[in-house]
């Protein structure tokens, strides 16, 4: 018998009969990386719960992004060792607590000198190996660390078979890209994820078919540069992403594709072309700036200037006029002055966003930014923040507001708030709500939009046949 069987055979042993609950913090991307760790653990036969409470195993999926990562991390690996004691006390057996994503990735032995009683830590792209951290932790009784970049992709080895993370089972998250090698100078994603990959067109494929086997309806293409996608296309060539996008909307059941995120810099005319010509790619684009000024998208590493973002926008706008745009921005990163600040704040009134993120620039360990000088007084981050949020809700409750009259076709996902109500998403990811029959749940429909609420829209029906 082979080591690995013998790993294998071990780990279902370790796994058979228990519970798993996964906490995912972050981006869509854990999102789905949570969706395939409870995959790869079914075969052990760990089935998933709902809460910690009742859980044999947690994973604690996590985000290097948001401020002070790492001591909310520490704080609710306080809480699970609290949950896990009061377990244990009642008889349930010991929990096993798994810290896994970008932060474990980062600082995975500092994890472990401070929560000792962590049983296993995992990075982004050893998921695929938990059944052998599993039956490593099981037999050897101590803690296991994996945040290697290993030479094989996760995506070979995980289950064909995927309960994918969906919203009724009508919408869902489909990874094809991950890694960065852009280097942004306030970024910890090339250090946590890696290096820019793409999966191969034949399985984003089969996944996407399972996936709209199950009922999806709408697929969001995730990637930290998902327009740099250049999967191996089975033809010896390489896939670019509107040509994937071709191939998805092709797969019967699929209606609506949409991709997040995306760089400036790999905008190209391709893609360009498939917004025009692609009536499944949604007309609602994430695309980060982070910064209006010349200057600090130097200093950020960002690789382009805000004139040729702006004509970017130019080329898409002109090549789907419908289009609504999405972005990021970050406000007092070093060095930033008022005059870099009223650059940010101009190119926001030229382009108008839909939607948008918006951060105070917080240094992240490792980055260059986070060592340079020029540090901007917390205070005047604070104040730059809110006027940006205030141009940039403005700009929201505009677009929203300019809904109204119109017919937009929604997709209907689940039921409404109220008795006889359903809800869905437009093509721009508005929440919409109507009176109607929950028959079409599944379906998209016309509605004509009649009143804009704080955070989504109201409208009636048009009529009540229904496209799938």
């Amino acid at each position: 018998m082979t080591s690995d069987i013998i790993r294998q055979e071990e780990a279902r042993e370790a796994g058979t009969g228990k519970t798993l609950h996964v906490i995912t913090w972050g981006c869509q991307m854990n999102v789905y990386d949570s969706a395939r760790m409870t995959d790869v653990l079914r075969p052990l036969g760990y089935r998933p719960v709902e809460a910690a409470e009742e859980a044999d195993m947690v994973i604690l999926n996590t985000c290097h992004i948001r401020e002070r990562a790492a001591e909310k991390v520490f704080s609710e690996l306080g809480r699970l060792r609290k949950l896990g004691e009061e377990r244990r006390a009642a008889g349930h057996g010991r929990t096993v607590i798994a810290v896994a994503g970008c932060v474990a990735q980062a600082e995975g032995e500092e994890i472990l000198a401070r929560a000792p009683f962590v049983d296993i830590v995992l990075g982004p792209q050893t998921y695929h190996r938990l059944p052998e951290m599993v039956a490593r932790a099981a037999r050897a009784g101590g803690a296991v660390i994996d945040t290697d970049f290993p030479a094989e992709t996760k995506f070979d080895f995980l289950p064909a078979e995927a309960a994918p993370q969906t919203d009724g089972n009508l919408t869902a998250f489909l990874t094809i890209q991950e890694g960065c090698d852009k280097f942004c100078s306030f970024c910890v994603v090339p250090y946590t994820r890696g290096a820019e990959t793409s999966r191969p067109v034949a399985s984003v494929l089969a996944e996407a078919r399972r996936m709209a086997a199950g009922g999806v309806r709408e697929i969001t293409l995730l990637g930290q540069n998902v327009n740099a996608y250049h999967g191996e296309d089975g033809a010896g060539g390489v896939a670019t992403l509107a040509s994937l996008a071709a191939e998805i909307a092709a797969i019967p059941g699929i209606g609506r594709i949409r991709y997040t995120t995306s760089h400036p810099r790999d905008v190209d005319q391709s893609l360009i072309d498939a917004h025009r010509d692609n009536p499944a790619l949604m007309p609602f684009l994430h695309l980060p700036v982070q910064s209006g000024s010349d200057r600090i998208l130097k200093a950020m590493n960002r690789g382009h200037t805000a004139e040729e973002y702006r004509d970017v926008i130019r080329r898409l706008r002109d090549a789907r006029p419908d289009l609504a745009l999405s972005s990021d921005f970050i406000v007092g990163h070093p060095g930033e002055t008022e005059e870099d600040f009223e650059a940010t704040m101009r190119l926001i009134r030229e382009i108008s966003f839909a939607q948008a993120f918006s951060f105070k620039y917080s240094p992240r360990p490792g980055t260059p930014a986070a060592g340079a000088p020029l540090q901007v007084d917390e205070a005047v981050k604070d104040r730059r923040l809110q006027a940006l949020q205030a141009l940039l809700r403005e700009q929201q409750d505009a677009f929203n507001a300019d809904m109204i009259g119109r017919t937009l076709p929604v997709l209907f996902t689940a039921r409404g708030r109220k008795p006889g109500q359903i809800a869905g998403r437009s093509p721009y990811l508005q929440a919409v709500h109507v009176d109607g029959p929950e028959t079409l749940i599944g379906q998209t429909a016309p509605v004509l939009i009649t009143q804009r609420n704080s955070n989504s829209l109201g409208g009636v029906l048009k009529r009540e046949r229904a496209c799938a």
